[in-house]
């Protein structure tokens, strides 16, 4: 008789357990708090236009290719490399076009960083050796308890114990001269919800699958055709879904959970459960863990909030490339004060995603889908957000300025979501975008375990547990959950 597992949530993280699982004569059931499935990787279809609402870039695809055979599943999805990756915009007009090709690259940086090819080349030699050391050792490896992690991180070539002691910005200092060298290069200290300056140097080998591994793909038809395909495949498979339960509750019998409960009573009985939530919050608010109390919980350490804005406009924008960056005058000022400095708004800094770039049928014709982001602190440091159609206006009114056109008169359709609307509608602790940061005491092992401490059949996945944010993460957290499942 097969073996029944309850996944709570959809996240890409769930959704690719459950596949695993399935794949290895499991019967799968999802539980889900909204009305369809994806998480935070989502879309939003409003007058015509199509948004992604999360996540946007599309990187690491070996990840995702690896992953479904050994799921015995064909690619569910399209995707198309793209170059450049992306363009950062500087606030006195300046516009830099990044490329995997480092010589075209050095092009644009020929007056400002001299040699900027070779320190570029040393930089992602760097980055790579970073890659390869720690990538199979500590992120994709599952640990017992701290004393395994640390036994992992021994094994690591101790020639990398410098860069742990620096955070992000100190590290590309040591490579680059120039202020706009060194801010390019930390942006992907970003996607992890933080900034450069708070962010471990030994993320920099996120360089190299930027810029050497990998790049960034284009996911044809918007990055939600990822989940369309994962739960298509699923259902064919036999999986079921119920949408709109949220879980609120969990009953036990010795050291096993027997049935979760959720909101409206209703109870749901299997031999395994996977949750998808935050890990943290859910041992805290849904099992009462003293470890996870709201006290406990506010003295960790969360990601930044986002305030995004999806906004259709009536006509093209040739300037634009698919990503991209907007930065202003005072990047260190505002990079050190968006977490928790409400007034560091004044001046944003922002992503500009132009789906219909590559994707037309994410628009009207003549028309463009654009998605803006804009780093901002989460309700901790900013619970009111009535201000938040005047912050989305001086974001639009900056975008307007810098490419020359007035946009504003051309919006068809406007959605903005605050971190009060990411909390709501995905239980993101105080709407912190990407759930716990990755500090020192918050990485690898110190992350919340993504096997219970005191149920022997309850598990977790997802971006609060190991090993860490990101799209390419929760796919690698679902392989290293379900070999522990797998292993019961």
């Amino acid at each position: 008789m097969k073996k029944k597992v309850i996944i709570t949530g959809t996240g890409l993280g769930g959704l690719a357990s459950g596949l695993l699982l399935q794949s290895k004569g499991y019967d799968v059931h999802f539980l889900e708090k909204n009305s369809c499935p994806g998480g935070r990787l989502n879309r939003i279809e409003k007058d015509g236009f199509t948004f992604d609402t999360g996540p946007s870039f599309f990187s690491m695809s070996y990840v995702f290719t690896d992953f479904l055979k050994l799921c015995g599943v064909e690619m569910p999805f399209r995707f198309v490399e793209l170059d450049p990756l992306y363009s950062v915009h500087f606030a006195d007009g300046r516009n830099f076009r990044l490329y995997k090709d480092i010589r075209k690259l050095a092009e644009q940086f020929r007056d400002i960083e001299p040699g900027f090819e070779a320190k570029m080349e040393r930089y992602l030699k760097k980055s790579g050796v970073l890659f390869h050391d720690t990538f199979d050792i500590v992120i994709r490896s599952n640990f017992d308890n701290y004393l395994d992690y640390f036994v992992a991180l021994m094994k690591v070539n101790p020639v990398h114990i410098p860069v742990l002691m620096k955070m992000f910005w100190q590290h590309v200092k040591e490579y680059f001269d120039s202020q706009e060298a060194r801010q390019i290069v930390s942006l992907v200290a970003f996607f992890l919800g933080r900034t450069p300056f708070d962010t471990m140097a030994i993320y920099s080998l996120l360089s190299y699958t930027e810029f050497r591994h990998d790049g960034y793909h284009n996911v044809e038809g918007g990055m939600y055709r990822i989940v369309e395909g994962i739960v298509d495949v699923l259902k064919q498979r036999g999986a079921t879904f119920l949408f709109n339960t949220e879980v609120t509750a969990a009953e036990v019998e010795c050291d096993r959970i027997t049935r979760l409960t959720d909101s409206e009573g209703n109870h749901y009985e299997a031999d395994i459960f996977l949750v998808n939530a935050d890990a943290a919050l859910f041992r805290g608010r849904v099992l009462h863990r003293k470890k996870y109390s709201e006290t406990k919980l506010q003295k960790m350490e969360w990601t930044m909030g986002y305030l995004t804005a999806y906004v259709g406009i009536d006509r093209k924008l040739p300037g634009l490339d698919m990503h991209n960056y907007f930065l202003g005058s005072n990047f260190e000022t505002y990079a050190h004060n968006v977490l928790k400095n409400p007034d560091s708004l004044q001046k944003p800094y922002f992503y500009v995603n132009a789906i219909s770039k590559h994707n037309p049928g994410c628009a009207p014709e003549g028309c463009e889908s654009l998605f803006f982001i804009c780093p901002v602190p989460n309700l901790q440091y900013k619970p009111d957000w009535s201000d938040r159609d005047e912050i989305a206006d001086s974001i639009l009114a900056d975008f307007s300025k810098r490419i020359g056109i007035d946009i504003m008169p051309h919006i068809v359709t406007r959605t903005i979501y605050t971190p009060q609307e990411w909390e709501k509608q995905f239980n993101l602790y105080m709407g912190s975008g990407l759930g716990l940061s990755h500090r020192l005491s918050q990485i690898g092992g110190l992350r919340p375990k993504n096997f219970d401490e005191e149920y022997g059949n309850l598990f977790y996945v997802g971006a609060s547990t190991t090993p860490g944010a990101g799209l390419p993460m929760a796919v690698i957290s679902a392989e290293m959950v379900c070999r522990r499942i797998l292993s019961c």
